[in-house]
């Protein structure tokens, strides 16, 4: 399983920033190893942040984002104190869900 997310949430005047730093290679499935063989694909399909059980991002990726990539978003309502939870989903299956408290 990936290391855990980074996340921190800020909450200002009624809008919550929230910042991710994700760790997953992001693999296209163009690269090649060593001897030649392509590197089988292997990329984050699905992104989704929830706070208060409403869904407040909902991402499809594809191969053309970066290798730990990092993702920026606001929204409206939240408060210091609350939970946001962010979920990944990968083409292989794999998951991750991880949260932070909005400071």
């Amino acid at each position: 399983m990936a290391d855990p997310m980074r996340i921190r949430a800020v909450a200002k005047d009624g809008i919550v920033s929230v910042k991710i730093l994700m760790s997953h290679a992001m693999e296209t499935g163009q690269r090649k190893d060593e001897a030649g063989k392509a590197v089988p694909a292997h990329f984050i399909q699905q992104v989704s942040a929830t706070w208060q059980g409403k869904t407040v991002l909902s991402a499809t990726w594809g191969t053309a984002i970066s290798k730990n990539p990092f993702l920026e978003f606001s929204f409206k309502g939240g408060q210091k104190g609350e939970k946001i939870q962010v979920t990944w989903t990968d083409n292989k299956g794999d998951k991750r869900t991880d949260e932070a408290t909005i400071n």
